[in-house]
Parts: C-alpha cells; sequence; structure tokens
C-alpha cells in the first residue's frame, strides 16, 4: 500500500477565480527592440481578445471600441501559451484574463447565474489498454488541474492526486455501485455527487496521429451524458487537444446541469430507518436495570409521563456516562410541548433510550427538538437525537 501512495505524484489544480479568461490569441508584432515588440504584442492581444470575450457572451454586434488604457486596466493577467522573441519581432499565443469586476459592467452581466451542487471530478484515462485515475500522473489529469473553473457553472471539486487520493480514486471506484462507499468518498472531498470525464487515446503509430474520444458521465450509476472525437496531429499538440477536451466536457456538464440532470443521486443521502421493533426487541432483552424489579422498570417511566396528554414516543441517545443522560432527559424535558421524559432502556456507553410525552406528533416533536439545537434522525415511530 505505501507504494501506491509514496513518490511524486499529484497535480496541484490551478486556483480558479471568476474572472474571464480567453486563450488562444495569436499575435505577430515588430518595433525597435525585442521589449518594445513584446508591448506591442501584448496590447494586440488584449484587443482581440476583448473582442473575442465579446463575442462569446453572446452579447451581439461589435464590441465597444475601448482605447488601451481601459482595456489595460480590465487586464489582470496575460498567459504566454506559446512564444517566439527575435530582435524586432515578437510571435505568439497569448491568453488574456480579464478582471470580473472591472469588465462586467461594460459587458452588460447584472451578476452570476446558478451554480452546480460540489462535484467530484474522476479523471478517468485509458491508453495503451491501461485505465488509470491518479496511480500515476496522467496527461488527462493535467488537463482537468489547469482548466479555470471560474466562469464554469460547475462547481468542481479537483483532488490533486496525491497522498491517498490514489488509493480511493483509482480506475475500479467508477464501476463501483455501493452507495455507502461512495457516500464515505464523497464526504471526504466535500462533494455531494461525482462527474466522470473520460478520456480513451489511440495513438495510431510512434510519433503520429492521437485519436481521442472523450465521454462525460456522471453519478454512482455512471450514466452516459455526451462524447464526441478530437484528433492530435502528433504528441507536442496532445495538450492542446485535451485542454480542448476539457472545455468541450465542461459544456456538456453545464447543459446537463441546465436541463435538471444534474441534481446529486437522492439514494446517496439517505437517512436510515430506525425499526422500533427491534428497539422494543432490545429493551426486553437487557431486562430492568440492577437494583429495580422488571415491575419498577416499567412503573417508572410510565410515571415519569403518566401526566402526558399525548402519545408516549421512543427517542435514542447517546449516553457516555450517567452524567450524559441526566443532561439528555433535563435537555428534553425543556423543549416546549414536552409533558415528560424518562429513561426506558440504560446502556452506559452506548445508546440509552427514553420515552417522552409530547402533545403532538412524530414530526412536530422532531422539530422542536431540532429548534433546541438537536440533530434528529427520525425513523417510523422513533427518534434519535445527538448535539
Amino acid at each position: 500500500m505505501w507504494a501506491q501512495i509514496e513518490g511524486d505524484r499529484g497535480i496541484a489544480p490551478v486556483a480558479s477565480t471568476g474572472d474571464f479568461e480567453v486563450g488562444g490569441i495569436e499575435v505577430n508584432t515588430t518595433g525597435k527592440g525585442p521589449e518594445e515588440a513584446r508591448d506591442a504584442g501584448y496590447r494586440q492581444a488584449t484587443r482581440l481578445a476583448w473582442e473575442k470575450l465579446w463575442t462569446q457572451r453572446g452579447r451581439g454586434g461589435p464590441a465597444p471600441a475601448l482605447d488601451d488604457g481601459t482595456l489595460s486596466g480590465m487586464v489582470s493577467a496575460i498567459s504566454v501559451e506559446h512564444e517566439e522573441i527575435g530582435p524586432h519581432r515578437y510571435v505568439a499565443k497569448l491568453g488574456v484574463v480579464f478582471d470580473r469586476g472591472r469588465a462586467a459592467g461594460y459587458l452588460g452581466l447584472q451578476g452570476g447565474g446558478t451554480r452546480s451542487a460540489p462535484l467530484l471530478v474522476i479523471p478517468l484515462i485509458n491508453q495503451g489498454g491501461v485505465a488509470s485515475v491518479f496511480e500515476t500522473r496522467t496527461p488527462w489529469q493535467k488537463a482537468w488541474a489547469d482548466f479555470h473553473t471560474g466562469e464554469s457553472v460547475i462547481d468542481y471539486v479537483r483532488p490533486n492526486g496525491s497522498g491517498a487520493d490514489g488509493l480511493l480514486l483509482d480506475a475500479g471506484q467508477v464501476g463501483r455501485r455501493s452507495r455507502n462507499w461512495w457516500r464515505t468518498i464523497l464526504d471526504q472531498y466535500g462533494a455531494e455527487d461525482v462527474l466522470i470525464p473520460i478520456a480513451r487515446l489511440e495513438r495510431q503509430w510512434p510519433g503520429g496521429p492521437v485519436k481521442g474520444t472523450f465521454v462525460a458521465r456522471y453519478g454512482p450509476d455512471n450514466r452516459f451524458l455526451g462524447s464526441f472525437e478530437l484528433t492530435a496531429a502528433n504528441e507536442d499538440q496532445l495538450p492542446a487537444m485535451l485542454s480542448e477536451a476539457v472545455k468541450r466536457i465542461d459544456t456538456i456538464y453545464a447543459a446537463a446541469l441546465a436541463q435538471g440532470q444534474l441534481r446529486p443521486d437522492p439514494s446517496l443521502n439517505s437517512q436510515p430507518q430506525i425499526d422500533p421493533k427491534l428497539i422494543n426487541a432490545i429493551v426486553d432483552k437487557l431486562g430492568p436495570p440492577p437494583g429495580l424489579s422488571g415491575g419498577t422498570r416499567d412503573a417508572a417511566p410510565a410515571a415519569a409521563v403518566s401526566g402526558a396528554t399525548g402519545p408516549s414516543i421512543q427517542v435514542q441517545f447517546a449516553s457516555p456516562d450517567a452524567g450524559a443522560v441526566d443532561a439528555a432527559l433535563a435537555a428534553v424535558r425543556g423543549v416546549p410541548g414536552v409533558q415528560g421524559a424518562a429513561t426506558s432502556s440504560l446502556a452506559l456507553g452506548g445508546v440509552s433510550v427514553m420515552r417522552v410525552g409530547y402533545g403532538g406528533d412524530l414530526e412536530a416533536l422532531a422539530a422542536a427538538l431540532r429548534a433546541q439545537g438537536w440533530k434528529v434522525t427520525q425513523g417510523a415511530g422513533v427518534l434519535m437525537i445527538r448535539r
């Protein structure tokens, strides 16, 4: 197991904000020197990126003609995808990041839209007949780590692949259907459901084209949402192809969210049902507490709740010691509407049971307990409470 988590593995995801990023801007400028040529390239990239951003946001018509000073004030970063610098020429492919707060007014944006619940991303890649996620560093993992999620409507939870990630999120995990296991995994990463983007790479010959088949799936049942194919001319073009694939898969997930398909699976959040017959059987098997006869044990709870006009409701609670029992009884007796409470089964160091006289139904008592700060699990005719 140590061999599966040791070593240099994992790719930290880039920190994403809500800023607007426009990539793939090609420039070719000249100047008296390399610095002047590069500055001219940055200015040209900013103008071209602004026009592209305007089109991407679907505003229609030509982009507002802003001067270089205004555009420069909206730019928070320029990333270099590729560049060649000569004595008097600058040729590059750049990315421009516009600050959302400064650019939103010119774009006519009134605020953000609806975002998804936190969704765990498991980037599965198949290449050379081997499926992997975080067992080793892969180009598919890197493409997802480099993806800027700020503009996406999907709230991606992206593990970096180090430590125990390689054990918990392996290629076999996507085929598991156990809701209990998935719930454990999702709780570990603070997510509510799972997304499974799959890439299958086929290399035609060494140094030749790389064909990629990409599939967007989601949920513990690995449900299909969409697929497409892309081809890179060679290995050098593979990162660009995977980056484009991530953007297209994000579009598929965004469309699924708009159609209501990315709602968290309700089976991942099911509450345990407490069988009252099982509780009664355990209580009867335990017998009366030491020093009390069977009749005395039954009489004590009855006396405690004899003044209650409502039904007697069973409530389970953790009782590590006698003080916890007294504290739980006192707290429940102080809930508005409770007319009496007494233990019917005492298990120090375990779970005890009290009978509560309440002038209402089970749902009303559960709501009243929650209002007092208790965490309540509701079963069929019985409640379990904890702080």
